[in-house]
């Protein structure tokens, strides 16, 4: 047997190494020295030419998982809250853990995430955020998820072996020096000393007008799965630009293609940043997929997964495609739209320039993250907004109002510019209502004057559904 398969049965269980080698406060991990691969729990991963791969210390140490964490890419790992988690190493904003239970898997969760046993009893408490500075203590506490009354305990920067209670209290943070006598009891107030943390927090939660400042609720990390150092995302190559911002191409951990949207700087930060929360919910096989975003700093950005045939639009300027495949597109934007509806999310820009296609004619709609939850019919936005006024409906380009049928009108447009292969909509013509235009029945019910009269997602996707059946589909080269 070989030194290959004998790791492999090592690492399947069949083969249990020499426990007189073993000791309990070493954790060993074996590497293949000079293979293009390494196998571990049954996943594969790529190791660039045959350089040896980098050994992780013996000594590890015990930590427990405070949030449940779901992984993104290859290289991370998904826990749940209280699990035990071996660190193996801290990289950034990140540590690479082993999962002790259940099947065994390695891989990156955010620092944040984790809390170390061997600590004490404060270090695994969902309020305790260990070694952060005040300024990132005041920029978590003001983000969200975070509200009035979140609170965190942190090491003192100034004191070494003491800590700092921050407290967001409405929209500014405070903070208390929390003191540790001689005897080991802590105190914010003299002659008021606490035998433990969670007694001093329990106190001050019950008897919050002493400091000013409620207790409510921990501190909940903002690097959730979805917000992510900016660092961890690299550039790569411009893919375009709209209304609201650019997109690229680029790398996540120097390993995983996705898009880059940045958002122009005269967009409101605060103001997205509400969106994104909102639209994290989102999952629908016709929108693109979150990733994640960067949005503490600016400018913003938004990463999702990589559509590698580009927009529509373009295209449908470089292939040739039946009928049946255009229908095919018409109804995949449909589905999408309909789900938007479902959840009373207007779009704002749908347009054939902000769906991407994939694979296999696989279309999805884009730039859903600029859209708005709706809370009543209609919105308005300011008479300062940029609007593409040629797929804009007449209500929203005149008075700024906004509905789930002014997206209608908008895909009624779309069904236009498919259906004449990518044509400019009012080509030489300075905008305004479509009047005599011999365009199918269906578009022209898209843009009724009133608004009432407009279909729904869920009606236009059923008149769609009898013109256009996946199985009378052309066949069709993806080349």
């Amino acid at each position: 047997m070989n030194a290959k398969c004998c790791l492999c049965l090592l690492l399947l269980g069949a083969l249990q190494p020499n426990q007189d080698s073993v000791t309990s406060s070493t954790e060993q991990v074996f590497w293949f020295p000079c293979s293009s691969e390494v196998l571990f729990s049954g996943a594969r991963t790529e190791v660039p030419g045959c350089s040896p791969q980098p050994q992780i210390r013996g000594q590890s140490s015990l930590f427990i998982a405070l949030y449940a964490f779901t992984a993104r890419s290859a290289d991370e790992l998904s826990i749940s809250a209280g699990d035990k988690l071996r660190v193996l190493r801290e990289e950034g904003d990140y540590v690479l853990a082993r999962r002790l239970l259940g099947e065994p898997a390695m891989g990156y969760v955010p620092a944040a995430y984790v809390a170390n046993l061997s600590q004490g009893s404060s270090a695994h408490r969902p309020w305790y955020f260990s070694k952060i500075s005040r300024s990132e203590a005041e920029q978590l506490l003001l983000s969200p998820p975070n509200q009035h009354g979140s609170f965190l305990v942190r090491d003192s920067e100034s004191n070494k072996g003491e800590y700092s209670l921050s407290v967001r209290n409405h929209a500014k943070v405070s903070h208390f020096r929390i003191c540790k006598s001689p005897g080991g009891s802590l105190y914010i107030q003299k002659g008021h000393p606490f035998p433990d943390m969670e007694e001093l927090l329990a106190f001050y939660t019950e008897n919050w007008k002493v400091i000013q400042s409620p207790l409510l609720q921990p501190c909940s990390p903002t690097v959730d799965g979805w917000e992510r150092p900016r660092w961890e995302f690299t550039l790569r190559r411009k893919l375009g630009e709209g209304y609201f911002g650019e997109v690229w191409e680029g790398l996540w951990r120097n390993s995983v293609p996705v898009a880059i949207k940045i958002i122009k700087a005269d967009m409101k930060a605060e103001d997205f940043t509400k969106e994104i929360q909102n639209l994290k919910r989102l999952r629908h096989e016709k929108l693109i997929q979150l990733h994640a975003v960067c949005s503490l700093d600016e400018p913003i950005y938004i990463i999702t997964e990589l559509m590698r045939k580009g927009n529509l639009h373009s295209y449908l300027n470089r292939k040739s495609l039946g009928t049946s495949h255009l229908l095919n597109i018409a109804c995949q934007v449909a589905d999408g739209m309909r789900y938007l509806e479902e959840k009373h999310i207007v779009h704002r820009d749908l347009a054939a320039r902000n769906i991407l296609v994939g694979e296999e004619l696989t279309c999805k709609i884009a730039d859903f993250g600029l859209a708005r939850l709706l809370k009543d019919d209609i919105y308005s936005t300011s008479s300062s907004t940029k609007i593409p006024v040629k797929w804009t409906a007449p209500e929203a380009a005149n008075y700024r109002t906004y509905s789930l049928k002014s997206d209608v009108w908008s895909y009624g447009i779309l069904l236009y510019e498919v259906f004449t292969y990518g044509q400019i909509p009012y080509e030489g013509r300075a905008g305004g209502p479509l009047q005599g235009y011999r365009l199918p029945r269906i578009m022209l019910e898209c843009w009724s004057g009133n608004t009432e009269e407009r279909p729904t997602f869920l009606a236009l996707r059923e008149k769609l559904g009898f013109i256009y059946r996946p199985g009378d589909a052309d066949s069709f080269n993806p080349s």
